[in-house]
């Protein structure tokens, strides 16, 4: 490292909240259709080749970002236990908002009770929209602005039939109310931000679809922002892989985020309860969340947690997390992720192709 990025690394880069911050509540949803990647593959190329995503969640024809955001909303309610009329904000990110023009939040916060004296907001970043709302829902709080306000990332299944992204591309996400310390199930210490213009996923308006640049998500786009985000929030903290107890890293797939985290000094041990991608596909906005909701679900008053997510276009949020003794207190409240990855129902590739309208009579 040369002495001018030493020295700049000396500054604080960490965004901070006047007052200290946590996770007052949090919940997660996951649809219950699953597409075995065993079946994209029996269409696409007769069998040959084996996925590492075994399977992913696929939401049912009366599902959407809406239905499935006011299901994570609801359950983070019931673990923070607060009076949805003591949110002052409700915001949703996602890639996959069912209307181009009228909100999704306005939708959930009226379901669950927050009208009408509520800030609400839909939010996009690509894969990283969610965690981006859930920055800003800290700075929301800890600014003094208000008590408590619920971040969302949640998001369907979007693939090009016979794409690769058809294996991982899946449904589902996790909620966060943010709050006060003093009543959190876990403080959020810091968090980062790191961001560059790399065109690696993209969806112009009016396309069905998204393109994406193949291996080029990868290394300069992928490990670049997550890599830099993470380890510019260690050197921040003074921490080392050795400090936390679990890391959760955005999931398009099994691989890249298991080698980012041995890059980092991680152990398997560390990364594979927030690891859900082999067994739900990648939710996108959702993906880093309900890894943390996963790992929440376990989690012991003490245990340290890095959480970082990715957007393509690209950047990375990092979060550095502290669990409270308070965690006990959220048990049983609510569904965990668990329970849902449990609550399964096998469907095949005709029925998925229903259920995501991709089959399309003009």
């Amino acid at each position: 490292m040369s002495d001018d990025a030493a020295s700049f690394l000396k500054k604080s880069l960490l965004l901070k909240p006047d007052r200290p911050v946590g996770i007052t509540g949090y919940g997660a949803y996951v649809p219950r259709y699953r597409l075995p990647g065993r079946e994209i593959a029996r269409i696409w190329t007769a069998g040959m080749g084996e996925s590492p995503v075994r399977e992913k969640a696929v939401p049912g024809l009366d599902e959407d970002v809406v239905t499935m955001s006011i299901e994570a909303a609801r359950n983070a309610m019931a673990r923070a236990g607060i009076d949805p009329r003591d949110l002052r904000a409700v915001w949703v990110g996602s890639e996959s908002h069912p209307y181009a023009v009228k909100p999704t939040s306005t939708i959930v916060a009226e379901s669950i009770g927050a009208v009408p004296n509520v800030q609400a907001a839909d939010w996009e970043f690509a894969c990283k929209a969610g965690s981006e709302a859930m920055q800003a829902a800290i700075g929301f709080v800890g600014s003094g602005m208000a008590t408590y306000a619920l971040s969302i990332g949640m998001d369907t299944a979007q693939g090009r039939p016979g794409d690769a992204l058809e294996y991982t591309a899946a449904a589902g996400g996790a909620g966060y109310i943010i709050g006060p310390a003093e009543t959190a199930l876990a403080v959020i210490n810091s968090s980062y931000s790191y961001v560059t213009d790399t065109p690696d996923f993209w969806r112009r308006e009016g396309e069905m679809y998204p393109s994406h640049g193949d291996r080029f998500t990868g290394e300069p786009a992928y490990f670049r922002h997550v890599l830099s985000a993470a380890r510019t929030m260690m050197e921040q903290m003074g921490t080392t892989a050795r400090d936390y107890q679990y890391v959760i890293l955005h999931q398009p797939n099994v691989k890249f985020p298991s080698r980012a985290a041995k890059m980092l000094g991680f152990s398997d041990t560390q990364v594979k309860p927030g690891l859900l991608s082999g067994e739900i596909g990648n939710t996108y906005s959702g993906s880093s969340l309900i890894g943390l909701a996963a790992t929440l679900d376990i989690a012991r008053p003490g245990d340290r947690i890095l959480t970082v997510s990715y957007g393509s276009g690209a950047g990375s949020d990092a979060f550095d997390i502290t669990v409270t003794d308070r965690i006990t207190e959220a048990v049983g409240r609510a569904p965990t992720v668990r329970d849902y990855i449990r609550r399964r129902t096998e469907i095949d590739y005709a029925m998925y192709a229903r259920f995501r309208g991709k089959i399309r009579l003009e």
